[in-house]
């Protein structure tokens, strides 16, 4: 484990981090390799009608039961999709096709429909949950592997209904939620966006479209110096911007911008990384994905506003590497979901490249 530290602690000190390599993309493998099947500990969100619906984990949730909870098993299997398609190379990749084939069986993900289907859990795992199905199915359709195509096949039944969600309860939304954690409205809506643009799913890219304007266009100035409050692993301000960028042609978005988070546009702007106390508490490691996730927001932006906006690349790169060590420190409070949230890091950094 102290070599993978030093690995981590090497690459943030030369350069930025400027590519995730081999070695690193070997081991943040197997942080959701590890857990992708591991059922304790667990943490569900369930609404119980009665006595019948007390069951194990496994039992319920037979595709996305590991990672400690529903969502951070859903984007662990995103992580090791993602690596495949990057690394084709990746040590342990007969390993990871054989757990994601029985995970992401036909049977499980029909037992997740049924689970989701229940009238007591339509807002299960809304929207933090649902964008990382959205993410997931995104990254397997994307992917040329075999093993990839039947798995998307198997999981698209989910997807769909997710995507209806969606369009069902955006505008039924009179008021954002802004929190900086699962909840965040802009990022559910971010990842939402991202799939329905690529699977060509018009009905859902026009409501994310509508709604947002709808939420957002009156926003201004956004207090940045609120950033970030205790358990915070999203940047609600950036997290929002992120959506408006997405929604909005270029000059009608530099125009809100300006209204929103003028101080962006200053070339000498900085915004302290958000340091974690103790990082075996489960909430107070939030923060390092608050780093992850403010870097991420500010690739997107590097990527389409160069001109703009090149001055905040150094910034991005100081979050993304101010956190990569605590990936892989041992704790499982982070490990089980913070690899998802470093390479969605770099996953950006790597497009505006």
């Amino acid at each position: 484990m102290y070599k993978y530290i030093l690995l981590f602690l090497t690459v943030a000190s030369s350069s930025f981090a400027q590519i995730l390599t081999a070695e690193q993309a070997n081991h943040l493998a197997t942080l959701p390799i590890k857990c992708l099947q591991q059922e304790y500990p667990n943490k569900l969100s369930q609404l119980l009608i009665d006595s019948s619906e007390i069951a194990s984990p496994k039992e319920l949730h037979p595709a996305f039961y590991g990672c400690f909870d529903w969502h951070s098993s859903v984007h662990g299997h995103w992580s090791l999709v993602y690596l495949l398609n990057h690394f084709p190379e990746l040590n342990s990749r007969a390993e990871v096709i054989k757990k994601l084939q029985v995970n992401l069986s036909k049977e499980n993900i029909q037992k997740e429909i049924e689970y989701l289907s229940k009238p007591h859990e339509k807002s299960f795992e809304r929207t933090y949950g649902w964008a990382w199905l959205l993410k997931l199915q995104m990254e397997l359709d994307s992917s040329s592997d075999a093993y990839a195509k039947n798995l998307a096949q198997n999981l698209q039944p989910l997807t769909d209904i997710i995507a209806s969600r969606y369009i069902e309860f955006l505008p039924k939304l009179n008021y954002p939620i802004r929190a900086g954690t699962h909840s965040n409205t802009a990022f559910g809506m971010n990842l939402a966006w991202d799939y329905a643009v690529y699977s060509k799913n018009e009905a859902l890219r026009q409501s994310i479209s509508e709604n947002a304007i709808r939420l957002y266009q009156k926003d201004e100035n956004c207090p940045f110096d609120w950033e970030p409050s205790g358990t915070d692993f999203l940047s609600p301000c950036l997290e929002e911007l992120g959506i408006m960028q997405r929604v909005l042609p270029a000059k009608i978005f530099l125009v809100w911008t300006k209204q929103f988070a003028l101080k962006l546009f200053n070339r000498k702007y900085n915004w302290d990384v958000a340091r974690v106390s103790d990082r075996t508490d489960g909430h107070l490691v939030h923060l390092d994905g608050l780093n992850f996730s403010r870097a991420w927001n500010f690739y997107y932006l590097i990527q389409q506003y160069p001109k703009e906006f090149s001055h905040l690349q150094e910034l991005a790169d100081t979050h993304l590497t101010f956190s990569l060590p605590s990936v892989v420190d041992g704790n499982y409070e982070g490990e089980h979901w913070l690899a998802s949230f470093a390479l969605r890091s770099f996953e950006m950094k790597n497009t505006t490249k």
